[in-house]
């Protein structure tokens, strides 16, 4: 089995197995039998041009990392039905609804949610997105003037229910640049990001859905050299501007495990092994300086736990792999 097709594998059972769990509008019944992988192709991604818009039909769950139109038609009544949109790390997505056909006083519905929600749990937590929590949902049966959304960050999904035989949608997703990209969740378990805040009060997570190792390069926070270990009700000692590495088997950061808060600024390498479910590199800022944060990393493999890196902090989460 190729790598590729392995991640692809890895996303899916994630989303299928979480969204057995309760939700605020879902809860999965069934899954389609049909092949949920043909979107990630990296080939299909390198033969359409720009010029060309890809079309394909859209399963009750689905997730979709290229642009293109996609059309939905009930065959059957579905319920409980989701699709996960996923851009690169420096894209927002689009949503724009092309037509739409379902029956808002029969019970169907067409929701928007500006991130992802899994098992329950929300990317970007409620801490780190800059809209409130009831802005983030959009019903298409209650704002029907509404017929274009665009993400806050690189991810979003729909929740959709449709009774009626042969009613549906059709939606075109573009993904659109974003110049400071605060939010990301990373389509890949290896990869190297720079995460800049300039003069902002926000907070940021980078979300790796893998254990990982990961090494910080390059630590920018405009107020001395150190790291630290967290301790309980310690963290950064009411520092305003500090980056902490996370871990956790779930999907929001605020619920995660506090592993390490880096208070000041340096010159790395700084590395740490995260062996959870999930691992997550957030930036804290105050919005006085402008802060910056580089990191490389990868997914962990056996050799990482039998040749620990020299600089390296102590591992973690281990019972969860």
């Amino acid at each position: 089995m190729s790598p590729a097709f392995k991640l692809q594998c890895h996303f899916i059972l994630i989303f299928l197995g979480a969204l057995r769990g309760e939700t605020r509008y879902l809860e999965l019944r069934e899954v389609a039998e049909a092949d949920p992988f043909l979107f990630f192709s990296a080939d299909l991604k390198r033969e359409l041009s720009e010029e060309q818009l890809y079309h394909r039909s859209l399963k009750c769950i689905d997730m979709l990392s290229i642009e293109g139109q996609f059309t939905f038609t009930a065959e059957q009544p579905q319920l409980h039905c989701a699709a996960f949109f996923i851009g690169e790390p420096e894209e927002v997505i689009s949503i724009q609804y092309d037509l739409v056909n379902i029956d808002c006083h029969g019970g169907d519905f067409l929701k928007v949610f500006d991130g992802w929600i899994l098992k329950g749990e929300k990317f970007p937590s409620s801490q780190d997105h800059p809209l409130p929590m009831s802005d983030r949902y959009i019903d298409f049966c209650k704002s029907g003037n509404i017929r274009s959304f665009s993400s806050s960050q690189n991810v979003a999904m729909i929740f959709f229910r449709i009774h009626e035989t042969g009613n549906g949608f059709t939606i075109t997703i573009k993904k659109n640049p974003n110049l400071f990209p605060c939010n990301v969740i990373s389509q890949t378990p290896n990869g190297r990001f720079t995460m800049v805040i300039p003069h902002q009060h926000r907070n940021c997570s980078f979300s790796i859905i893998y254990p990982v190792v990961i090494k910080i390069s390059d630590l920018i926070l405009g107020h001395l050299n150190n790291l630290q270990l967290k301790k309980p009700s310690v963290g950064c000692g009411g520092i305003g501007d500090f980056v902490e590495l996370l871990g956790g088997t779930g999907l929001d950061p605020s619920k995660m495990m506090p592993f390490a808060d880096l208070c000041y600024p340096f010159h790395g390498p700084a590395q740490m092994t995260i062996g959870c479910d999930n691992t997550v590199v957030r930036m804290v800022s105050s919005g006085k300086h402008i802060n910056r944060v580089t990191f490389e990393y990868h997914q962990l493999e056996p050799y990482d736990l039998e040749s620990p890196n020299g600089n390296s902090i102590k591992e973690y989460c281990f019972p969860s792999l």
